[in-house]
């Protein structure tokens, strides 16, 4: 081997061994800067959380105290659910009719009646909440319950409707199934008796749905034509009944999409399917 070529494999040997030296220098200092860092990150991330857990906490704590607050006056109010409300320092507090009530967080004032947000248009905050509730009471309901109308052709929307066969409006609703089917709406019955379920047109609704073809026993009680008396252990009456009062039905029809939106009384079928979004064009 010549001078030069040792020179060269010196020199080479001398630059591979610097860069192993910088290259653990580099790791060593990473790990020096780096590690703090991450400590602190951590620290602050478990402060952050602990404030976080502290604030929903110390929240929790100040509804409590407001609804003890209110009870402590009226305690017969059935309040069933306590939550923030989109305004600062107003609680909303959900009642079982349906109906809703404010109150200040301090527990000092109150206020009865839906909230409404202000924008392009007035907006049901209150309603909101409550239709999100209906939809999944509604879920629960089994199809095999209802008295249905199926839509003719493709179905393009579902409409709940709370009935009273003596109803005018819910036959007036009826007398026009035939309108609401030509435009893709299924109508689904449940029975809601208004005077009550111990009045004749519960056991009326009884009869209707204890019938070997509730559909037509619909039709004929609501044309005022007799059907047979009926009973049965399965018959959903009390059940439909007890459900639309929960949900905030104070007469018939009342009308609930699938969404769980309610439209109170009866609604012509051209109008009822353009707030459900069915095109009318042919």
């Amino acid at each position: 081997m010549t001078a030069k070529h040792s020179r060269l494999q010196t020199g080479f040997l001398m630059r591979y061994t610097h860069r192993q030296r910088l290259q653990v220098w580099l790791q060593r200092a990473a790990k020096a800067i780096l590690l703090p860092i991450a400590l602190l990150l951590t620290n602050a991330l478990t402060l952050s959380v602990q404030a976080v857990e502290e604030t929903a906490s110390a929240a929790e704590d100040e509804l409590a105290e407001a609804v003890a607050q209110l009870l402590a006056i009226r305690p017969d109010i059935p309040i069933e659910a306590v939550y923030p409300s989109q305004v600062d320092g107003l609680v909303g507090a959900d009642l079982p009719d349906g109906s809703t009530i404010y109150f200040s967080a301090d527990g000092k004032y109150m206020i009865v009646g839906d909230m409404y947000a202000i924008g392009t248009d007035l907006t049901n905050v209150s309603d909101q909440r409550r239709a999100v509730a209906r939809k999944a009471l509604m879920d629960q309901v089994a199809l095999s319950d209802m008295v249905i109308f199926p839509a003719k052709g493709e179905r393009q929307a579902v409409i709940n409707v709370f009935t009273d066969v003596d109803c005018g409006y819910c036959r007036k609703l009826h007398n026009e199934i035939d309108q609401y089917a030509e435009l893709g709406i299924e109508v689904r019955y449940l029975a809601y008796p208004r005077e009550g379920l111990e009045s004749a047109t519960a056991t009326t609704m009884r009869s209707v749905w204890c019938a070997s073809d509730p559909a037509t026993a619909m039709t004929r009680a609501k044309n005022s034509q007799r059907i047979a008396n009926r009973a049965c252990p399965t018959d959903p009456v009390d059940a439909q009944f007890a459900l639309g009062r929960r949900m905030g039905v104070s007469g018939t029809p009342a009308l609930v999409t699938e969404s769980g939106d309610m439209f109170p009384g009866y609604i012509p079928a051209p109008q009822l399917a353009q707030r459900l979004g069915i095109s009318l064009q042919q």
